[in-house]
């Protein structure tokens, strides 16, 4: 293997990355979770030490580790979902926050830098407040009010993403939950998870690095992903884990022209070595899309405790990969 460099900036490789255009390299990313304790500027620094200071990947993703606000009640009752507040970006501390983080990151980067805020869907939103069993029920069982307190949610989103987008990110990162045969239905997906996912998104209509991440629970058995859903979103990538359930890289080439985030198993040779397999599986996915639109990235977080010599590994080997074209 030789070293293929000419020199592009990490915003003319991931621009040229989704645009399927020629790269000197595949670009990289990958990630984990902070503990920031509310602070925007202490994720701002803990993100910078990580994604540039550490290992100079070609995105900077900020993680939601300043997270939406829980109901003020625990819900218990789907009825609850009707009483969720409109949130105002102004007046909401965390959102402040990752604003903050923004605004102290991009004076770091300047202003041409590939930074990503994540999010989590209104349909995840549920998941997370009460659990995937619970959210499910309640959908079926009255979805009118489910269907309330997300639109609620996409809206308090959608205000965001564009604060967000106004402050100096170039995109969303948008995880998505539910939309897996373990889950939900095809039809619930669109109907429950699918509308509010597009209102949400209105919010983030002027970035150029926005992102779906269609979510497999790695402890859920025989996930399938409903990827076929999300294939016209508006968004110019799609993220999903890859190794954990399909579509595999080449099948996801043949069923959107949008660029792909995957290729790295998340508990795979990225966190655990050996060398000689993770740079096996980085030529792999290359092979896969023969080094177009692709951006080289674990399918969601690794574990915090990853050792690093294994994320310094991916971040050399990456230079080294020659693209066959």
């Amino acid at each position: 293997m030789t070293t293929s460099s000419q020199g592009m900036s990490a915003s003319e490789r991931v621009h040229a990355a989704i645009q399927g255009q020629p790269v000197d390299r595949v670009p990289l990313v990958f990630w984990h979770h902070f503990k920031p304790e509310g602070s925007g500027q202490r994720l701002a620094e803990m993100t910078l030490d990580f994604f540039i200071g550490k290992f100079r990947l070609d995105i900077v993703k900020i993680m939601p580790d300043l997270p939406y606000p829980a109901p003020q009640q625990p819900v218990t009752q789907a009825v609850q979902w009707r009483d969720l507040p409109r949130l105002s970006v102004a007046n909401t501390e965390s959102f402040q926050q990752q604003l903050v983080c923004i605004r102290t990151i991009r004076e770091k980067l300047g202003n041409d830098y590939p930074l990503i805020l994540t999010l989590f869907s209104p349909l995840t939103m549920l998941m997370r407040f009460v659990g995937k069993p619970t959210a499910e029920q309640m959908l079926r069982s009255d979805p009118d009010s489910c269907e309330v307190g997300m639109k609620t949610i996409a809206a308090n989103l959608r205000d965001l993403m564009k604060a967000a987008i106004d402050t100096g990110v170039s995109g969303i990162f948008f995880s998505c939950m539910g939309a897996t045969n373990v889950n939900l239905t095809r039809e619930e997906y669109k109907q429950y998870g699918r509308p509010y996912d597009l209102q949400a998104l209105e919010g983030a209509q002027d970035g150029w690095l926005n992102v779906v991440h269609v979510h497999a629970d790695p402890n859920q058995a025989g996930d399938e992903l409903y990827f076929d859903i999300f294939t016209d979103y508006p968004v110019s990538v799609m993220s999903w884990s890859d190794k954990l359930t399909g579509p595999s890289l080449s099948e996801a080439f043949t069923m959107t022209d949008k660029g792909l985030m995957a290729g790295l198993a998340e508990r795979g040779p990225l966190t655990q070595g050996p060398e000689d397999a993770l740079a096996d599986e980085m030529r792999a996915a290359i092979a896969q899309t023969n080094g177009r639109r692709l951006i080289l990235a674990n399918g969601c977080s690794v574990p915090d405790d990853t050792p690093e010599i294994w994320l310094h590994a991916a971040r050399r080997l990456v230079d080294t990969i020659v693209i066959n074209r």
